[in-house]
């Protein structure tokens, strides 16, 4: 495996300035050799081809941690379902994707690194494919809209519940979103905001500052109580270790504050021995939508604190500056567990911050929907 790890990084280095030729290859190769998965896409193909290759980065950054890699995968599978894809299909985005690499890499790329992509993708698939077949639950839920309360001009607070099937998701994690009545064959992911419930009701927090993706236009301004979502099955490693002893640290910024939510919620139901430090981020007060909530939380568990930050609000009576730079004023946190959610930004400065405390990275866990 190490061997692999290494040949398929260093084969990577090849193409990973030349993304978007990258991805325009495959796509345009993988629909001339099957003209009938066009329809599994959405009409507008733009960021198709970004979700494709965020997907193998992850896969190679994980292929030397088996246990996280067969996690990965077996969740990918799960997820896939809603496409409707199966072995055929994944065959043939095999040599669209082996055909891409070597046209993108040109004259460095050599037989060793065709075979290491070859036997992974192989193992790749298989690996999905169990995934897949394990699951009992449907490829999709529908759920309803059950509440929808902007907050600002950019930011919405949406409840849904699922129609069929109990969904059962754990706090941390994430799922897919589809709006099909506005924006069919169109996913995106979006963290779960709230603890697991009787009732299956899942919480979103959504924001959409400019260059933000088509559907969290349509679910900030265009989804009202009533419409019909479907929710694909939770993803996601961001979940509490009940079983460590050690207090917590939590950042979040902007509507990353939506897992970190989730989390506080599940630890109100049964811890009673962890300190939980909270730090919230953003850049003026009126965008810390959620501050109320948590304050409310902190009045009723005596474990919890919250620490608000602004980067751009001189007027802001909390802590002045990025939430990153606050955390770090308050540390060290080695001998915390540490969460992070936010912009791909937000993760990456915290994990330096985190690394410059020594906190050892077993003890950090994150999910993130943009390159690191």
């Amino acid at each position: 495996m190490d061997n692999f790890a290494r040949l398929l990084k260093e084969s990577w280095a090849l193409v990973e300035g030349d993304r978007d030729r990258l991805g325009e290859y495959f796509y345009a190769r993988l629909f001339l050799l099957d003209p009938t998965l066009r329809q599994l896409f959405p009409a507008e193909m733009a960021g198709q081809g970004n979700r494709l290759l965020d997907a193998i980065v992850t896969a190679i950054q994980v292929v030397d941690d088996v246990e996280s890699f067969e996690e990965y995968l077996r969740s990918l599978g799960r997820d896939h379902r809603k496409y409707h894809v199966d072995a055929g299909h994944y065959q043939t985005a095999g040599i669209a994707l082996l055909d891409a690499l070597r046209t993108t890499a040109g004259d460095g790329w050599n037989l060793e690194y065709d075979h290491a992509w070859r036997d992974t993708y192989a193992a790749i698939t298989e690996k999905m494919g169990a995934g897949a077949a394990a699951d009992e639950n449907p490829p999709f839920w529908h759920a309803e809209v059950l509440t929808h309360e902007r907050h600002g001009p950019d930011t919405a607070v949406l409840t849904v519940r699922a129609l069929q099937h109990p969904l059962r998701w754990r706090a941390g994690q994430y799922v897919s979103v589809e709006a099909p009545r506005h924006l069919p064959r169109v996913w995106r992911t979006y963290s779960v905001a709230n603890a697991p419930n009787d009732d299956g009701v899942l919480e979103f927090h959504v924001r959409t500052p400019p260059g933000a993706g088509w559907l969290s236009g349509v679910l900030v301004r265009r989804t009202k109580p009533g419409d019909l979502l479907r929710v694909a099955a939770p993803m996601g490693s961001m979940t509490v270790d009940r079983s460590s002893e050690r207090d917590i640290l939590c950042v979040a910024g902007g509507v990353g504050l939506a897992p970190i939510k989730a989390l506080v919620e599940d630890l109100a139901t049964w811890n009673r021995t962890r300190w939980v430090h909270v730090f919230y981020g953003d850049r003026r007060a009126e965008d810390l939508y959620g501050l109320a909530g948590l304050r409310e939380l902190v009045a009723a568990h005596p474990w919890l604190s919250v620490t608000p930050a602004c980067s751009q609000d001189p007027d802001f009576g909390g802590e002045q500056g990025d939430v990153v730079e606050v955390v770090s004023r308050y540390g060290p946190w080695t001998t915390h567990d540490c969460y992070v959610a936010g912009s791909a930004r937000l993760v990456r400065n915290t994990l330096q911050a985190l690394a410059g405390d020594d906190v050892p990275p077993a003890h950090v866990r994150y999910d993130t929907f943009g390159e690191l």
